[in-house]
């Protein structure tokens, strides 16, 4: 391993892609990825990190380059089952990543950190880059719009964006001396 002599900060589909190319032209070890947590959110009881897992996949080379989210060869028995059942399908989750945010939210309730938890997850996969969230401590981001507050993946992934913002707010920044909020452009 190479000792870390470039530092990306990064998060989502198009984050992946330049961790991707960076990974794959530097050293093993030499790089490593701030990444975005301001998304995360619980859903189905499950700690589900969408941008940490997009870069791990898509580092792994286990990503689906279709959707550029999610893993590769995916297979969907639990979302099949849970629709059936009326559970909420809006936020897929597929039987192999699935298996991450399990394994994720039982250490994370038995107090480890996410940073130690994404350190084996990268282990686990093979990735020899650093992937680090940008803080163990929950962030979350809420848009606030015409409709009302709702949390980033609800507005993002479930509404498909379709509300119009009206202000952004990242709860648990402001315990870091951070702003709280801040009006679109």
């Amino acid at each position: 391993m190479s000792e870390i002599s470039v530092i990306a900060l990064t998060g989502g589909i198009g984050g992946a892609r330049l961790a991707r190319g960076l990974h794959r032209h530097l050293p093993p070890g030499a790089l490593a990825c701030i990444v975005n947590t301001g998304d995360d959110f619980e859903h189905l009881g499950l700690y589900v990190c969408p941008d940490l897992d997009t870069i791990l996949y898509t580092l792994a080379d286990c990503h689906d380059p279709q959707t550029g989210w999610g893993r590769r060869d995916e297979t969907w028995t639990f979302m099949s089952v849970l629709a059936r059942l009326g559970g909420p399908e809006w936020f897929r989750l597929g039987d192999g990543d699935l298996a991450v945010h399990v394994e994720r939210t039982r250490r994370l309730r038995g107090g480890e950190s996410l940073s130690t938890i994404t350190r084996d997850l990268c282990a686990g996969f093979g990735v020899t880059s650093a992937l680090l969230p940008m803080t163990d401590e929950p962030v979350r981001t809420r848009v606030h719009t015409s409709e009302g507050a709702l949390e980033f993946q609800d507005y993002f992934v479930r509404r498909r964006a379709n509300p119009v913002i009206t202000e952004f707010e990242y709860r648990g920044a402001a315990t870091r001396g951070r702003p709280t909020g801040c009006s679109p452009p």
